[in-house]
């Protein structure tokens, strides 16, 4: 390779993020408080909201199943194997390191992170112009869960 020759650098995470938002902004506009799904009719925003959150209900539903069984499983595999003698769990430790972490967690909680109360507005902004989208997934999701 010549001295002369140059090479652009790839940011890949952005080359990514810019992919992810391709096809966002061709259902939603150029960003989430924009022209929204207003664009299609009220039977199309209904019909990609309740589809959208059926699959999200119905893998929530699956996902929240299995988490459920492994951590409970893995408790009672624990209280197995403490009642046999395999192993020995220090309660006073486990309800000190139990109190201390509820302490930061209350010293923490006057008020939330400006991240949070700035993603919270932007998703009450995207839900308030999506307002036929966004029920019609709320239903979706429900369904999706008693399925």
């Amino acid at each position: 390779m010549s001295e002369k020759e140059s090479f652009d650098v790839l940011e890949l995470a952005e080359k990514v993020k810019d992919q992810n938002k391709r096809w966002w902004n061709k259902m939603f506009g150029k960003n989430s408080s924009g022209p929204a799904a207003e664009k299609y009719s009220v039977a199309t925003q209904l019909a990609i909201g309740r589809v959208s959150g059926w699959c999200a209900g119905y893998l929530f539903q699956k996902v929240g199943k299995v988490a459920a069984s492994a951590v409970g499983g893995g408790f009672f595999l624990l209280q197995i194997a403490h009642h046999t003698g395999y192993i020995k769990i220090d309660w006073k430790r486990v309800e000190h390191d139990v109190n201390k972490a509820k302490k930061q967690l209350k010293l923490n909680s006057d008020k939330p992170p400006k991240e949070v109360t700035t993603k919270f507005n932007e998703v009450q902004l995207f839900v308030k112009n999506n307002i036929v989208l966004t029920g019609g997934f709320a239903g979706g999701f429900l369904l999706g869960l008693a399925s």
